[in-house]
């Protein structure tokens, strides 16, 4: 680990101790390493060649006219990249499916826009992680 010094205005480092007094962080530094890892993971997130893991969750209505065929269709074409997958019956309609992913960006991506674009997928959300450093090999 490096130790760094940094010159920032006087509004920067309150919102930096607030932000650390909120979330619980022990020290300034801590809490420079949280917003950096952020940093981190856009530029993987815009790096469709970079391997990451990442989740996917999504909301559908179950009751949809073929849904769910087309949603594991999506999910075997895809098998590779898939880890794990959770399910959860939200109400009698809805339910909520959660995979964790290993890929590039760009399958990840690929995976995620051919199940959120689901007609009866009410809404979802990709999350984007680079491989901690040494764990991109299987």
């Amino acid at each position: 680990m490096q130790r760094v010094t940094m010159t920032i205005e006087d509004d920067q480092l309150a919102a930096l101790d607030a932000y650390a007094g909120q979330r619980g962080y022990a020290s300034r530094s801590e809490a420079m390493r949280d917003v950096l890892a952020g940093v981190q993971m856009a530029a993987t997130d815009a790096d469709s060649d970079a391997t990451c893991i990442a989740t996917l969750t999504y909301l559908f209505d179950h009751d949809i006219r073929d849904l769910t065929r087309r949603l594991a269709t999506q999910a075997h074409s895809h098998h590779h990249l898939q880890l794990s997958t959770l399910h959860v019956h939200i109400t009698h309609d809805d339910c909520l499916e959660v995979v964790v992913l290993r890929g590039t960006v760009g399958q990840v991506r690929r995976m995620a826009d051919a199940i959120l674009t689901q007609k009866g997928v009410r809404m979802g959300q990709l999350h984007v992680m680079p491989l901690p450093v040494g764990s991109e090999a299987d």
